[in-house]
């Protein structure tokens, strides 16, 4: 297997962590991501810790490596509500106890939206958050994750997530994962001009911060402030565009998860072999 490139895609813990490592090997892609728990909220399903020994040593034994749990969509972190705030510590934490479990996990997490929370009140209650639970957990790196713009989604421009990430304490411990559709869909030029997003993006937040990236493929047009995704290559971006991010030596080295509308193993399991080709 050409494991020059880190890629893979989003799977399903249903059946387990290690059904979903032998899903992830048998499509011959050498990471993974996955919710840590239903994306519209709920609490995590009991532990098996059996599952969890044979994920770590399948993905050891297999070249798996940077899997994502990826938070639920109800987080959001930067609503000045209380009890909103408690919610999204609680279940932030509850994640990364998980997730430090299985070495070299990551855990991404979307700003969310505000809703009547002023803008500059949004950003520091997520540095706050960010603070809170990197205090307690050290071990288990948090990216946030670029946002479309739609509504009051706050983290959608660079500039925000610049200033969410500046206050944090724990520096080593926080990243981005720059989520391609969502990029394009606030105005980003991926598909035109790439070297100049990067070079926005490393001006802004700086280019060691980029720990991960989102492949996928959009419906809506450029700057549109609306995200749903389409099947890699049928969409407004395009496969040759995103073919190019996995190439640009600014983005050398990283993980490259694809998210695509109800695909299966078959579908990503094809796009995989595309990038890799």
């Amino acid at each position: 297997m050409f494991l020059m490139l880190t890629i893979g895609c989003h799977l399903s813990t249903h059946y387990g962590y290690a059904r979903m490592a032998e899903e992830a090997a048998s499509i011959e892609a050498n990471t993974l991501q996955y919710f840590t728990r239903n994306p519209r909220g709920g609490a995590q399903r009991e532990l098996d810790q059996k599952d969890v020994d044979a994920f770590n040593a399948y993905v050891a034994e297999h070249g798996i490596v940077s899997p994502m749990g990826y938070a639920p969509y109800d987080l959001e972190p930067g609503q000045g509500d209380k009890a909103k705030q408690d919610f999204v510590r609680m279940v932030m934490m509850e994640d990364m106890a998980r997730l430090a479990l299985m070495p070299g996990s990551r855990y991404l997490v979307r700003p969310g939206s505000i809703g009547s929370t002023p803008r500059s009140e949004a950003l520091a209650n997520v540095t706050a958050t960010l603070n809170h639970v990197l205090e307690a957990r050290k071990d288990v790196p948090v990216l946030l994750v670029n946002m479309p713009g739609e509504g009051t989604q706050v983290g959608s421009t660079f500039e925000e997530l610049a200033a969410m990430l500046a206050g944090v304490k724990e520096q080593d411990g926080v990243g981005v994962c720059l989520d391609a559709s969502s990029a394009y869909a606030v105005g980003y030029d991926i598909v035109g001009d790439l070297d100049g997003v990067l070079d926005e993006f490393d001006d802004a937040i700086g280019i060691d911060r980029l720990m991960a990236v989102h492949l996928n493929d959009i419906k809506e047009p450029l700057d549109a402030h609306a995200d749903r995704h389409a099947r890699i290559g049928e969409g407004r971006i395009g496969f040759d565009a995103l073919a190019a991010m996995t190439r640009h030596p600014k983005l050398k080295g990283l993980p490259f998860y694809l998210e695509e509308p109800s695909a299966d193993l078959v579908i990503y399991e094809r796009d995989i072999a595309r990038f890799r080709a």
